[in-house]
């Protein structure tokens, strides 16, 4: 498939219905604004995959990362995890359905687990609690010391082909996808006219100026600092960026084939150093959190390995330490550094931000859409079709 900057030779004032700042976890929105009309996607590198691999992700993606005792926002969008897995078997996309444990190794962690299954009841996600002995008989390398949590419908996906679909379906709808284009001002119309201009420039240096009366931000690490570029200063906010290092392994034993991860702890700005998986079978751990200020730091720091491992000790203690090696790491943009679990008692837990944003009309701002974004993309996209169409 063929993809173009949005430029020329001379600049150009190119007018569309709709703008969307692309992300990876939410690109089907542009598929649904494509049904209404004209629409243009801006990624900013050559293609949409590699735009999902700057960020760091793994091929294959857990469809339920995070059902632990969370916001309101994210908690409905986690349903969205059924309209995942009915598109998977329609149009052939690859994932499995491979389950998930939550360990806890003590007291403490086993109130945390019932916590989170009495949540996952309450949003209609099944999870079960099952023995310590069906746990050794299934997975005997798992090491559980008081109590296993079961999400029997948390699987993976080949998020590439997910992507690739998405593409595909969003172009052949009509919309138009802009490539190695950077946008480098967006002004708000004047009062009395409605929508926005935005001036870009190519990897060529050339520019191009384009008017819309849509305005989506789903620009992932980037939509903040483009939320700011467009709001009055008065609403601005902060960006946080997570960095998280992952690590592969690569002994044959031991190799659980379910993923496991430990009880989450109130105040953690990361759910732990948890195991999964690719669509191969091969595991990898993490991620762990490092606070950066670069965005596009995605270097592992391997002074990170040894308090990663002394976690995954913890659940697999026969993991051969010498075998676990780094291999990427990813950024999350995130609202604040607080807690990755809602407990409800100040601390600093931050939901997803989607909002119409008052007195900016047609302009709608996707902000901190982070775990479980992929998840959840699909059920974001009609939230944003919601906020468009039919208020």
């Amino acid at each position: 498939m063929a993809y173009r900057p949005f430029a020329h030779t001379t600049e150009r004032n190119i007018g569309f219905d709709s703008f969307t700042f692309d992300s990876p976890s939410m690109e089907r929105h542009i598929k649904t604004l494509s049904t209404h009309c004209q629409v243009l996607s801006r990624p900013r590198h050559e293609e949409i995959i590699r735009d999902l691999d700057t960020r760091g992700y793994d091929n294959s993606r857990l469809l339920e990362k995070q059902y632990v005792l969370i916001g309101a926002a994210k908690a409905a969008y986690l349903i969205g995890k059924r309209m995942l897995y009915d598109l998977c078997e329609s149009q052939g996309i690859p994932y499995r359905n491979c389950q998930k444990w939550i360990l806890a190794q003590n007291n403490q962690q086993h109130e945390q687990l019932v916590k989170t299954h009495e949540f996952s009841k309450s949003i209609g996600v099944p999870t079960h609690f099952i023995s310590l002995t069906e746990a050794r008989t299934r997975e005997p390398d798992v090491q559980a010391k008081k109590a296993v949590l079961e999400s029997p419908t948390t699987g993976i996906i080949d998020s590439h082909s997910y992507m690739a679909y998405l593409e595909s379906d969003f172009q052949s709808k009509g919309g138009d996808l802009a490539c190695h284009t950077r946008v480098t001002e967006i002004e708000h119309q004047a009062s009395g006219s409605q929508g926005y201009n935005i001036q870009t420039i190519s990897s060529l240096g050339e520019p191009a100026s384009i008017t819309t009366e849509t305005l989506i931000n789903s620009a992932g690490l980037a939509a903040v600092p483009l939320s700011n570029n467009i709001l009055p200063p008065d609403r601005h906010v902060k960006p946080y960026y997570a960095k998280g290092s992952y690590y592969s392994y690569a002994a044959a034993r031991p190799r659980p084939k379910i993923l496991i991860y430990p009880a989450p702890t109130t105040g953690a700005a990361g759910l732990g150093t948890h195991l999964t998986m690719d669509m191969t079978g091969a595991i990898r751990f993490g991620p762990d959190v490092e606070w950066v200020d670069d965005p596009n730091d995605l270097s592992v720091n391997e002074s990170r390995l040894s308090a990663a491992l002394d976690e995954i000790k913890a659940y697999l203690p026969s993991i051969d330490r010498e075998r676990v090696m780094l291999d990427y790491a990813g950024i999350r943009p995130k609202l604040g550094q607080g807690s990755a679990v809602a407990s409800g008692k100040g601390d600093g837990f931050s939901d997803f931000y989607i909002k119409k944003e008052e007195g900016f009309d047609g302009f709608i701002n996707l902000l901190g859409i982070e775990s479980p974004g992929l998840t959840s993309s699909l059920a974001i996209a009609d939230m944003v079709d919601d906020l468009l169409y039919r208020e």
